[in-house]
């Protein structure tokens, strides 16, 4: 019988596992991610206000595992041998006719007191520190921002960062304190959100206007500091910084004979097949493909190219070439904790709907619905 290892049980893992069992009931599947459990990143932005917590966000997969046939191995990987026919971890080696790269990417982390920021895409404790952090404090001082990779234009994940932004506001407001706290938004870019079009990039600062929100935009930054970020363009007070870096590939990629790209992804073509390998396929955020600048390291994306690779995996094992490409869409809703704004963008063009209460109610319902076919 053919088997199928796919690293990581993110969105794009889990995505190709249901892809490949809708095709194919009988193949084997082995999974090996370090738990058993899927963390819905979009869901973060709510639990600084108490809105979410770790049972909306933490979802077991042992039930989907077993539904799916799946045998999980609970490691992490530390490289490839046998051209990427075998997967090394540190609990033993594991075979494959094919592989799935779903194993996400890994923050840049170099800029100097970077340790003095949250990072809040980092999990659920990182969350959860932000909650705790701004319910301590009685006022002061708060930047948000983030930057990119800038070998790898769409390495970045901004998105959450303005939702942050945005959903810190509310909450403060809500809580009868906004006006002890001076927040600001920060990023080396001259226009923050370029990627989703320039009517969105007029949207996000007429909003911060709005909310009396100031910014810090076009200027690199050289250090953080427990109370300060300084940039090339000055420097400003800040008692909690949360910053989102750019993104590369896994550690384990040094590991490899695999091609990457110049900002450290491996080097991927529109069938999600990773350059000059036999059955090694990449998928989401560890993969550099082919596409505009401002196509999004995103769940959508991830999920878009996992189905793409699942189907791919399975033709590619029964003898056939490689055929199905996968879209490249942005789609987001930018939430605010009570109202959201829609935003999506293909290469036909874009569509931008105003922020309100049921783009909200829509993200909302989407995650339930989402979460609900891995219980």
């Amino acid at each position: 019988m053919k088997k199928i290892t796919i690293i990581g049980s993110g969105f794009a893992g889990l995505t190709a596992v249901r892809t490949i069992r809708k095709k194919d009931k009988e193949v084997e599947i082995m999974l090996i991610s370090p738990k058993a459990e899927l963390v819905y990143m979009p869901s973060l932005i709510w639990v600084p206000s108490g809105a979410a917590s770790k049972k909306d966000i933490v979802i077991p997969l042992d039930n989907f595992f077993k539904r799916m046939n799946v045998v999980h191995i609970v490691s992490e990987v530390t490289g490839l041998e046998n051209k990427g026919r075998s997967v090394v971890t540190p609990i033993g080696t594991y075979e494959n006719d094919a592989l799935i790269i779903a194993s996400g990417g890994r923050f840049i982390k170099k800029l100097p007191g970077i340790e003095c920021a949250i990072t809040p895409c980092e999990g659920l404790s990182a969350a959860e520190a932000i909650r705790d952090r701004v319910k301590a404090m009685d006022g002061g001082d708060i930047a948000i921002g983030f930057s990119g990779n800038p070998k790898e234009p769409s390495a970045m994940r901004g998105g959450p960062m303005f939702e942050f932004l945005f959903g810190l506001d509310t909450q403060l407001r809500a809580e009868g304190r906004r006006n002890k706290f001076n927040l600001t938004f920060f990023t080396p870019a001259p226009k923050p959100g370029a990627r989703l079009g320039e009517k969105a990039v007029d949207g996000l600062l007429s909003e911060m206007k709005k909310r009396n929100i100031a910014t810090h935009l076009g200027h690199k930054m050289k250090q953080f500091t427990d109370s300060k970020v300084v940039t090339e363009g000055g420097e400003f007070a800040a008692d909690l910084i949360l910053f989102m870096p750019g993104m590369t590939g896994n550690t384990w990629f040094d590991n490899t004979d695999l091609a990457r790209s110049e900002g450290g992804m491996l080097k991927a073509n529109k069938f999600c097949e990773v350059e000059n390998t036999d059955k090694v396929f990449v998928v989401g955020d560890s993969g550099s493909f082919p596409g505009p600048e401002w196509m999004p390291k995103q769940a959508h994306m991830a999920d878009l190219q996992a189905a793409a690779a699942a189907q791919n995996v399975l033709d590619v094992l029964d003898g056939k070439a490689a055929s199905h490409t996968f879209k490249i869409e942005l789609m987001c809703i930018v939430d605010s904790n009570n109202k959201g704004m829609y935003v999506s963008r293909t290469l036909k063009g874009g569509l931008i709907l105003p922020s309100c209460r049921l783009m909200h109610l829509a993200k909302k319902v989407f995650g339930w619905w989402y979460l609900h076919q891995y219980k």
